[in-house]
């Protein structure tokens, strides 16, 4: 019998090719789990920085998308809070008015309150620990955690409004993930921070004007909310947000001087 040899095939296999873009994109959150070099950067470009995060929180036009952002933010302090205090989270709702909801099952009292205060100060929160991570080398890695967590809450949300509002965030993220090169991400992740801290005080204030000049809106107002429940002063509770959030912003301030 005559043997033959067939010559040997080279090249690529259809099957075993380049994985394409979601493994890139998985490569590419999970390497941002490493600590680089700090931010240092001039005065003058943290006021850039500072600039671009005002336009993203201040005007009524860019607020008006940007503010769905921090209410998102915010409802995800309220579920953290309710995980911390042994309650499980039934749900979250998000609607383009900036309004939202997260709903949370558990005994004891004091989860409710617990979880109930942690919704206004926390976009004020992360953005400290926004600047703080660009500030000590662990941009990358806030802007990968950033993806993973905005990717699971989709799970929770239950309204049609909120997903697309959740979707457009975790969309977002990935975009700054996919598209910003590595020098610049501590700049795009400090000028976050920045918005989100500013986002919380813009809340604040507009919480305010809800026990002073939108009394019918009340109702909805986490401030009143935590009185019915305690028993202690709207008033108080709205101090209470003001302190978290002034510490906040006069942490970010400290930071950001000491680049």
């Amino acid at each position: 019998m005559t043997r033959v040899l067939l010559p040997a095939v080279t090249g690529t296999s259809t099957s075993g090719g380049d994985p394409g873009w979601p493994a890139e994109l998985w490569s590419r959150i999970s390497g941002g789990f490493m600590r680089t070099e700090g931010l240092e950067a001039s005065p003058w470009i943290l006021l850039g920085l500072a600039a671009a995060a005002a336009v993203l929180a201040v005007p009524r036009a860019t607020w008006r998308w940007f503010g769905l952002y921090v209410t998102f933010v915010h409802e995800l302090g309220h579920a953290f809070a309710a995980l911390s205090a042994g309650h499980r989270i039934s749900g979250i709702e998000l609607r383009f008015d900036h309004s939202g909801q997260m709903r949370s099952l558990g005994r004891g009292g004091f989860g409710a309150v617990w979880a109930g205060f942690w919704g206004y100060p926390v976009p004020a929160l992360t953005g400290l620990a926004l600047i703080w991570a660009a500030s000590q080398g662990w941009a990358t890695a806030a802007l990968s955690l950033g993806v993973l967590v905005l990717a699971a809450a989709l799970l929770f949300i239950r309204n049609l409004q909120g997903l697309a509002i959740a979707g457009g965030c975790a969309a977002a993220a990935v975009l700054l993930v996919w598209f910003v090169p590595a020098g610049l991400v501590a700049y795009a992740v400090v000028t976050l921070g920045i918005a989100l801290v500013t986002g919380a005080v813009r809340d604040w204030i507009n919480l305010l004007s809800v026990h002073t000049r939108r009394r019918h809106a009340l109702s909805s107002s986490d401030a009143w909310i935590l009185a019915q429940r305690t028993g202690i002063p709207g008033g108080l509770w709205l101090t209470a947000f003001a302190l978290v959030i002034a510490a906040c912003a006069a942490g970010s301030l400290w930071l950001l001087a000491s680049l």
